[in-house]
């Protein structure tokens, strides 16, 4: 679909809240977004179910822990635009698709991180 962002490329990691959310608006405006699923094995009852926000966007099912999980999603970030999480705070450093490692694979990336609390202060580790 065309619209406002039309040819950017945006990748979307797995989270809870707001990012499903905003990975099915920047579809509708027109971005491609490919949203990295958690395998079935991996989800928690805290998640959407499948299909509930998945509109418009194309999905690929990595395991961050997994050896080459990573790395695969690194590969992706090397072609994208955007990258959107929502991990607690040095969760995606741990996993190594944190902005240093994103950014240094691709200087030009906009990596916009959403929490419900921040990255740091003291309620940063709640949900």
């Amino acid at each position: 679909m065309a619209g406002p962002l039309d040819g950017v490329r945006v990748l979307e990691l797995p989270a809870i809240g707001p990012v499903p959310f905003l990975g099915m608006f920047l579809a509708d405006l027109g971005a491609s977004v490919i949203k990295v699923d958690r395998l079935p094995e991996t989800r928690t009852e805290l998640e959407f179910p499948p299909g509930a926000l998945d509109r418009g966007r194309r999905s690929i099912g990595i395991d961050l822990r997994r050896p080459g999980g990573a790395e695969l999603v690194l590969k992706i970030i090397e072609r994208s635009d955007v990258v959107i999480e929502g991990f607690r705070p040095g969760v995606a450093e741990r996993l190594g698709v944190g902005p240093k490692a994103a950014l240094e694979r691709n200087p030009a990336l906009v990596y916009g991180r959403m929490t419900g609390w921040g990255q740091d202060g003291p309620l940063a580790p709640y949900a």
